[in-house]
Parts: structure tokens; C-alpha cells; sequence
């Protein structure tokens, strides 16, 4: 990290007391360039001729700069959130996917993200996109589609680890979509399709399998009782009478159209 404070040297000081001394003679001019205010969610780093003059930034509220000495810069200490950019990525197993995301951080250290890193902002959205990359490139499209929240925390411990020498806290990633080749599409949805259909296929053997079983154990039941059977020809009359049909169904016993077989 950088060095937050040091001497000003000889030549320094005298620069600083003579500041001083002019800020005082001209006291109620200067005192409108002396006081300066930051708001509740800001913090000012202060330099004074060029380094840095406290290991604490300034704020919130009223603090005071020597003029022509001082300068300062003001860093916002809120929650920032971002888009990362779709990307296209080459899975492990050799599939190009488009991924986009959002990353959410807040600046914890302001002194380390004014003076380690030109621009904390931009540096971290850069970051995120390779990292986003690099995350991805090791897992396969499987692992893409279904682990999500298992990428974003992967992501989100490289991108905090990445910037905390640039005073950044990574909050939080999130994977947005996933966008696959129209061609990949189509073939993932005919080899759903595919399976569907094969176990509505195997589910329907099941069923007729269930069926024979139990029409097996009736036949059973009724060739015990021969009368089971006239019950069963009366209860068959019965449904088809309460449909309203008019066409009219006479059983026979089997007994009798044997008889007239036989001759």
C-alpha cells in the first residue's frame, strides 16, 4: 500500500507556516476558502503538498484545509452497483455461452482508494469482467445452468480478495442470465422431449402390466362364482343404460350359447 504519512521536510513546513500566516492576515476572506463540508454518506482525504496528512479521512461535516497548501478528494462511502457487460465464455466441456451479471460493492477504506489506485470504480468493473471469465472457464454447462449462487460466492471471494488493496468491499454477485447458441437450444429441447416421452412409455407399460395383473386376479374371482358373472353382465347394462343410449343389449348366458354350439 501506499505510504500514508511522512515528513514534509524543512522547505515543507515553511511553505505550511506561511500559508498559515496568510490565512490569519486575511482572516475573513480566507475563512470562505478554509471550511469545507462533506455530506453523512462522503469522506475527504486531504493532501497536504502532495501527502497525505491523516491516517483517518475527514467527515462527516465541517473540516478545515489550509488554501493553496491543501487539496482534497471526496470519496462516497455508499453502495455501488454495476452490470456486468454479456460476455461470451468457453465452457470446460467446449460449449461458448453468453453470461451477464451484477455486482454490488461500497469503498471501506477511503485513504487505500484514492491513493492505491487511479480509479477504484472503473478498476473494479474491469476486474469483475475477468474474473466472470475466469470463473466460468473452469466449470461446464451443466454446472453454469444449475450452480448459480455456488459462481456468484466464487466470484465474489476473488473480486473482494482482488480489491481489498484498493480499500473496496465486494457486498455482493449475482449471475443474471445465461444465454445459449439457438442450435444448442434446440437440441437440449429435443433430448427433453425425448426423455419425456420415453417415460410416459415406460410409465403406460406399467399400467397395462398393472391392468393384466388385476383382470388376471378377477377372472380368478369370477370363474369361482359363476354368478359373479351375470352381476358383472347386469352392472355392464347398468352404464351403458345411463349414457342414453337407445340401442338395447340382451345377455346370454354362456351356458346356453355352448349348447347351441355344439349342435
Amino acid at each position: 500500500q501506499a505510504e500514508r504519512t511522512g515528513s514534509l521536510g524543512a522547505c515543507g513546513w515553511i511553505i505550511v507556516i506561511l500559508a498559515g500566516l496568510f490565512t490569519v492576515l486575511l482572516f475573513p476572506i480566507t475563512i470562505w476558502f478554509c471550511l469545507k463540508i462533506v455530506q453523512e454518506y462522503e469522506r475527504a482525504v486531504i493532501f497536504r503538498l502532495g501527502r497525505i496528512t491523516d491516517r483517518k479521512p475527514k467527515g462527516p461535516g465541517i473540516f478545515f484545509v489550509l488554501p493553496c497548501t491543501d487539496s482534497f478528494v471526496k470519496v462516497d462511502l455508499r453502495t455501488i452497483s454495476f452490470d456486468i457487460p454479456p460476455q461470451e465464455i468457453l465452457t470446460k466441456d467446449s460449449v461458448t455461452v453468453s453470461v451477464d451479471g451484477v455486482v454490488y460493492f461500497r469503498v471501506s477504506d477511503p485513504i487505500a482508494s484514492v491513493a492505491n489506485v487511479s480509479n477504484a470504480d472503473f478498476s473494479t468493473r474491469l476486474l469483475a469482467q475477468t474474473t466472470l471469465r475466469n470463473v466460468l472457464g473452469t466449470k461446464n454447462l451443466a454446472e453454469v445452468l444449475s450452480d448459480r449462487e455456488g459462481i456468484a460466492h466464487s466470484m465474489q471471494s476473488n473480486l473482494d480478495e482482488a480489491t481489498d488493496n484498493w480499500g473496496i468491499k465486494v457486498e455482493r454477485v449475482e449471475i443474471k442470465d445465461v444465454k445459449l447458441p439457438v442450435q444448442l437450444q434446440r437440441a437440449m429441447a429435443a433430448e427433453a422431449e425425448a426423455a419425456r416421452e420415453a417415460r410416459a412409455k415406460v410409465i403406460a407399460a406399467e399400467g397395462e402390466m398393472n391392468a393384466s395383473r388385476a383382470l388376471k386376479e378377477a377372472s380368478l374371482v369370477i370363474a369361482e362364482s359363476p354368478s359373479a358373472l351375470q352381476l358383472r353382465y347386469l352392472q355392464t347394462l347398468n352404464t351403458i343404460a345411463a349414457e342414453k343410449n337407445s340401442t338395447i343389449i340382451f345377455p346370454l348366458p354362456m351356458d346356453v350359447i355352448s349348447h347351441f354350439m355344439r349342435k
